[in-house]
This record gives structure tokens, sequence and C-alpha cells, in this order.
């Protein structure tokens, strides 16, 4: 495996085989976080639901038992994707460290073995089996279709994700009003931030596929904009995209940065491919550059009170650091 500088934007592959690991990743990350989603506290929104980056791949965060086994209840537990070594690692407060190999297998092998792993650290849990925002998904038991893993392609994209997560996190600084933390859906297999005005948005129509209406009427049930990154699949390359809820007219319209940013009309945002973000010569400012720009122009046309929400300065990810450092 080829070792990536720290900072360096990776170039992510666009053949079969990347996306045939992707297609499988994605579905072993839904059993991961719905065993998360089953065991936490919700959270408004779905924040209790997503995996989130970490120094050697993803993970769930410290999950509170809360299972079938009610003498095991106050005791909490993680569940890693180590893309260094390539193991899914689980650890629990009771001092239990159990893993097994990420490997070509199957969706229905892996799941088989994941849910022995909560067994044998007496932490049993019941997920929904069916794929989320997947059409025509199938079950995770019967699933023998999907059963690539290529660790090369894995860590690349684990890398693409290390630095899209800097840079939201930047992004995210700069807001006064509620923010979402920087996560990664495991439904929608993408990474993403949001902001919020704090106003009640129109009821989300739904029709996600595999999705309860409810819950995407939880999840706009306010103003947003909302910015993230996308591995792409078969039919569309590796993508950032920037987006409103609800859509504000003249939003298609709208000057958003850089020229390569272009607006996709049936899904409702902007989007700027990642090849672009990766050749250019500064990538961070590129990007930031997208997602402000996206998001001042949705704030503006719903009327967003700005100066009250917005932090730039003299308190924004810029005013602590150079605080911090004297």
């Amino acid at each position: 495996m080829t070792n990536t500088p720290h900072n360096t934007w990776p170039t992510l592959p666009s053949d079969d085989a990347w996306f045939d690991t992707i297609e499988t990743f994605h579905l072993w990350s839904q059993v991961i976080g719905k065993i998360r989603m089953v065991n936490a506290v919700w959270v408004n929104h779905s924040w209790s639901v997503p995996l989130y980056v970490a120094p050697q791949g993803l993970r769930t965060s410290l999950v509170p038992y809360s299972g079938p086994n009610t003498a095991r209840h106050g005791e909490a537990f993680e569940l890693t994707f180590d893309l260094i070594d390539h193991r899914l690692e689980l650890t629990t407060s009771a001092r239990t460290r159990l893993g097994f190999d990420l490997e070509p297998m199957t969706v229905a092998s892996f799941y088989d073995r994941v849910m022995a792993l909560m067994t044998d650290a007496e932490l049993p849990v019941t997920i929904n089996t069916t794929p989320n925002e997947i059409a025509d998904a199938i079950d995770f038991p019967d699933d023998t279709t999907h059963q690539h893993y290529d660790r090369d392609h894995i860590h690349t994209l684990w890398q693409a994700l290390i630095q899209t997560d800097r840079v939201f996190t930047r992004f995210r600084a700069d807001y006064w009003g509620k923010a979402s933390p920087v996560h990664f859906f495991w439904g929608s297999f993408d990474m993403a931030v949001t902001r919020f005005s704090g106003r009640t948005a129109p009821p989300h129509p739904g029709g996600v596929p595999n999705f309860p209406d409810d819950v995407s009427r939880e999840a706009y049930s306010h103003e947003v904009t909302s910015c993230g990154f996308w591995p792409g699949n078969r039919a569309a390359p590796p993508m950032f995209y920037a987006y409103a809820y609800p859509t504000p007219d003249g939003y298609a319209d709208a000057t958003v940065a850089p020229d390569e940013a272009f607006w996709l009309a049936d899904l409702g945002e902007f989007a700027l491919p990642y090849a672009v973000v990766r050749a250019a010569s500064d990538p961070d400012a590129m990007l930031l550059e997208f997602v402000e720009s996206a998001h001042v122009a949705a704030a503006d046309l719903l009327g967003w009170d700005r100066e009250l929400l917005e932090c730039h300065a003299p308190f924004g990810a810029d005013w602590w650091r150079n605080r911090a450092a004297g």
C-alpha cells in the first residue's frame, strides 16, 4: 500500500473495482450504523446514528448498550473499521476487545460475523436487516452478491474523508447558530455538515427508498443549508455538493464559486467534482469557497440573519487559532 502524505488529497479511482468495493463497504457500514442506532439515545436530525472519521478509519463513537441483555445495561461499546490494519474492532467498557479481519466476504457473511461478535461480548443486538436509502435492496442475511473489498481503495477513501473532515470542520467553526457535527451517514454513504437558521421549514415530501417519511420530515423540520462529500457511483464520479432546504426561488441561478461548480436540477443542489478540488493549487481554499458561497447564496435568498448567525470575525476559527497561539 502506498502511504499518502497527511496533507495530500488522494486520487480517487473510478473503475469497476472501486465501485465494487464502495458498494460492499456501504452495506457493511449500514450493519455497523444500525447497531449504533438501535442502542443510542435518539438525537434530533438523526445525529445519533452516523459514523465518524477516526485516526485509524471510521468509528461509531461511544454507544451505550440498551439491547436484550439487560444485565449489561450501563455498559458501553464502540465499533471501529480499522482501515490501517483492516479489521473490524469491538471495544467495550467491560474491557472486552474482539474483532476480525476485513477481507473480501459477502454482506451476509459480514452480518453474521458482526452479530456473533456482539453476542460473544454478551451484548447481543437485533437490527432491521433491510438496507436504507437503496432501491431494490437485498436484506443483509440474504446478500451474497456484494463481496468485494480492496484494501487500497478503502484506504484511499478514508484518506479523502480525513481531508474533507478537516475542511468541513473549519467551515462549521465560522457559525454561531446551530450546526451539525461533521459526520458520515451510512444510509446515503456521504459525509455532511449542516447549518440551521432556527426557523421551521415546510414538511419534507419524503419518498426516499427504504427510509421512513417521518424520519425525513424530522431531519428537515427546520431550514438548513448543507454541504457534503459523496464518493460516487457507476453513473457519476465523486462529488462535493451543497443544497438548501427548502430550496429558495432563484437558487439555481445563484453565483456559486468556483467556475467549475454546476447546478444539478434533478437533485436540486450544486456540485463540484472531487477531481477538480484535488487538482487545484489550493484544494482547501477551493472547497471552502464552494461551500461558503453556496451557503451565502441560499441564506441570502431565504432571508437568514447572517450577521447574527455567522462568526467569521472576531470569534471564528481563525480567532481561536490565533488566540491559542498567543
